[in-house]
């Protein structure tokens, strides 16, 4: 195996220059923010993946809504599992296009490691009380940055951290450039598949809920994609696949779909922001989920000295303390913090 006296990671790293001329290598990457000395078994981003994996960030996902907060049923997605379906998808599309699948998995299992508790609604109601605003990709950035491994942060390499911050879409725009683009094509994956998973298993949860029907999907985005769950992900990656590689003919490719399929797709999604999101947003769970952020905030903002003492080293901003905090909270134990605060009251 490999060329006598090199390491397991070099051999690794040479089999890399098998993959698409427009693929990221781990021998190429732009580093991390503090130098370290290789692996020899890993490359860069393999240790980047299993990094994300073992932190402590991504234990807690499956703790953290996605859609439906404390749903009564044990199938309902959690972040976790979304974070896990778009690592599946990520790869399948990468493995198709002969890019790198570790830097594509690293970045699809590191996307979401700054999302708040109680999902959607609690972004919300973040980026709501906060002076500066709140994105979820920001702070995931951060969490891998700053927060993680107490203050040292996760220390991952640019083109990892590059695709996390630039995963995230506006309402208005499916494959939305807020962020900019990311400049791998890994990264770039990365962003479309998190839409091919959310979109199909939120109208799964939407339908198990009972707030919606098969028969409430809208028939011509059924027609174009398909009209059952596995029928409409086949659809999109595929067509994700073969529109990009159409793309790869050209000076500057890109992952994309097709105008038909994005049409579709775009057309599911803004149905779940007015059927789904928008409603659930108005439940009553989630209006306890909101009352809660909101005790939490103020709270400590009146006592920063509550604060863990690793959540105290890494602003001179205090409420961005306090929303390094609330951020990184499960569900639960937001609910029971602001339970404890106001039986103090």
């Amino acid at each position: 195996m490999g060329v006598k006296g090199s390491t397991i990671r070099e051999w690794l790293e040479e089999k890399e220059k098998s993959l698409s001329p427009y693929a990221a290598k781990s021998k190429n990457s732009r580093g991390r923010q503090k130098r370290e000395t290789p692996c020899p078994v890993r490359t860069e981003f393999q240790r980047d993946r299993d990094r994300i994996i073992h932190c402590k960030s991504f234990r807690r996902l499956k703790h953290k809504t996605q859609v439906f907060i404390a749903p009564s049923g044990d199938h309902y997605v959690t972040r976790l599992t979304h974070t896990l379906e778009v690592a599946q998808v990520a790869r399948t599309i990468a493995r198709a296009l002969n890019l790198n699948e570790d830097l594509t998995e690293a970045t699809a299992l590191g996307h979401d490691l700054g999302h708040t508790p109680f999902g959607h609604v609690g972004e919300v109601v973040l980026n709501g009380l906060s002076s500066s605003g709140f994105r979820h990709n920001e702070q995931s950035l951060r969490v891998v940055d700053l927060l993680e491994k107490d203050g040292q942060g996760l220390n991952l390499t640019w083109e990892v951290r590059d695709g996390i911050l630039k995963h995230s879409k506006s309402r208005e725009d499916i494959l939305g450039k807020e962020w900019g683009i990311a400049e791998t094509l890994e990264g770039q994956i990365c962003k479309i598949a998190d839409i091919v998973a959310y979109v199909n298993h939120d109208i799964g949860d939407a339908i198990r809920a009972g707030l919606i029907t098969e028969a409430d999907l809208p028939a011509s985005a059924l027609r174009v994609l398909g009209s059952t769950h596995s029928e409409r992900i086949n659809t999109m990656v595929c067509d994700i696949i073969y529109h990009s590689v159409s793309t790869m003919e050209g000076r500057k490719p890109a992952i994309g779909m097709s105008a038909t399929v994005q049409e579709a797709a775009s057309m599911l999604r803004e149905f779940l922001f007015s059927k789904v999101y928008e409603p659930c947003s108005q439940r009553e769970e989630s209006q306890n989920a909101k009352r809660a952020l909101r005790l939490l905030h103020t709270h400590f903002l009146d006592h920063e000295d509550e604060l863990p003492p690793e959540f105290t080293v890494h602003s001179d901003n205090a409420e961005q303390r306090v929303l390094d905090y609330i951020a990184g909270m499960t569900d639960n134990f937001a609910l029971q913090r602001a339970e404890t605060i106001q039986g103090r009251q």
